[in-house]
């Protein structure tokens, strides 16, 4: 259990990355807000390179810290969705924000190593 209450933080910044960082979890919380509520099944195959430990993981520590929201169905098999909580959509602008940084970045280190390349030839 993280026991993330419990940890001492410098600045709200680093709880922040503490609570979203790791290579997956951005991507998750991306899906559940961009396409709603999602069945583990729906989110791996969104996920193609992610561990179904990982996304195991990522999505308890999602639950444990108010982020998503997991549903439990009592039926035969078992159904399970998985969604944003309120606290997790208020995420929704930052990872947007996120999203077109990191296309800007993309497009201008993309243009800049076609212009390098153009001019050594």
């Amino acid at each position: 259990m993280r026991r993330i209450h419990e940890k001492a933080f410098n600045c709200e910044k680093e709880l922040t990355l503490s609570v979203i960082g790791g290579k997956w979890k951005m991507i998750i919380l991306w899906h559940l807000g961009k396409s709603g509520t999602k069945r583990f099944s729906e989110l791996k195959a969104l996920i193609p390179g992610i561990t179904q430990k990982m996304l195991v993981n990522h999505l308890r520590e999602l639950e444990e810290d108010q982020i998503v929201h997991r549903e439990v169905y009592p039926v035969v098999p078992p159904k399970v969705e998985y969604s944003l909580t309120e606290l997790g959509k208020s995420l929704m602008p930052v990872l947007d924000s996120m999203y077109e940084w990191g296309k800007n970045y993309m497009e201008t280190v993309l243009k800049n190593q076609v212009e390098r390349m153009e001019s050594i030839q």
